[in-house]
């Protein structure tokens, strides 16, 4: 016989373990939910927060030990950034020397600005090359090819620029100070932002659109009217952000320039003429500076002045992409 009264307490116990099982798999539920969406997000928010306090601390610092010059030393801003008089003293109690980085400031403008001009076709080429002429090859060897160039160090380039590139430059076109030249560091910055703008670009004609180019075909265009008319113009916006990041390493690189360069104190009278630029000079000079003395605080007003440069190219990178946004209605 069956016992009513057994048969309900079982199914009773049942239920109620079934009611602790549910509840014992929702506090699994929520503990997993907790360590995988709020731990990661705190983990993600915590590094987010380091880098841009330690951004934010970088340009502090720079900017606390780069105005020194103005306001413990008293040289003016038009001073340091148009005189051409460099002779800073070296004593922490009082300045009285001249802190003139005219030179250095053209130096670095000059050679980044002749590096981006013998660049430029190359790697915009060298993008167009392997996104559209030969697009498997380029993928497979070019690509690889042109990623290696990232990882060699910049003694590396500036060595070999110190013993092929300035013997060729002095025997060729006969310089009197033996191929140390604007031209040589000109050449060793341009190969060093050649796979900065050469890959950025090739990204660019990448996320052109399939469909422009079908059309374009469909019209009767050839590969080369399809390229210079529809697929540049639509990837410039990229283009020109690979061109600022390679311009920004430009100015940023120092052992390389200062091995080719000559780091002569004088505006070059020519491309094959030495002279000095902004990061040569730090390098330099730095180590051998006393600290808070006045030659100590026009180099770190240099170091501060490279840091404001850095900051307006990724400005104007967020202002291109920005417009890109702005253009495809994003």
């Amino acid at each position: 016989m069956f016992d009513p009264e057994m048969i309900r307490m079982e199914r009773d116990g049942a239920v109620i373990n079934h009611i602790n099982v549910d509840n014992s798999t929702e506090k699994s539920s929520l503990l997993w939910k907790i360590k995988k969406e709020y731990l990661g997000k705190s983990i993600v928010t915590i590094c987010g927060a380091f880098i841009i306090l330690l951004t934010a601390a970088i340009g502090i610092f720079l900017l606390v030990q780069g105005t020194g010059t103005f306001t413990r030393f008293h040289h003016t801003l038009w001073e340091f950034l148009f005189s051409s008089t460099w002779a800073p003293t070296d004593n922490s109690a009082q300045g009285g020397g001249s802190v003139g980085a005219a030179i250095y400031i053209f130096g670095s403008l000059l050679t980044c600005t002749l590096a981006l001009l013998i660049v430029t076709p190359f790697a915009i080429g060298a993008a167009v090359f392997m996104t559209e002429i030969a697009p498997k090859a380029g993928t497979m060897v070019f690509q690889p090819a042109v990623e290696i160039f990232v990882g060699i160090p910049s003694v590396v380039y500036g060595w070999i620029g110190l013993t092929v590139l300035v013997p060729f430059i002095r025997d060729t076109f006969h310089a009197k100070m033996g191929g140390y030249s604007v031209l040589a560091a000109s050449i060793v910055l341009a190969v060093m932002m050649f796979p900065t703008i050469t890959t950025v670009a090739a990204d660019a004609i990448r996320s052109v659109p399939a469909a422009f180019r079908g059309a374009a075909y469909g019209i009767g265009s050839t590969r080369w009217q399809v390229i210079y008319r529809i697929v540049l113009p639509a990837a410039k916006t990229g283009i020109f952000s690979g061109i600022i990041l390679g311009l920004a390493r430009a100015f940023g690189e120092a052992l390389a320039v200062a091995m080719v360069i000559g780091k002569t104190r004088a505006f070059p009278k020519n491309i094959l003429s030495p002279t000095n630029n902004l990061t040569a000079a730090i390098a330099s000079d730095m180590g051998n500076s006393a600290s808070g003395g006045e030659q100590n605080m026009a180099l770190w007003t240099m170091a501060l002045l490279l840091f404001l440069i850095s900051m307006l190219f990724i400005l104007l990178i967020h202002i291109i992409s920005a417009k890109k946004k702005k253009k495809n209605g994003r």
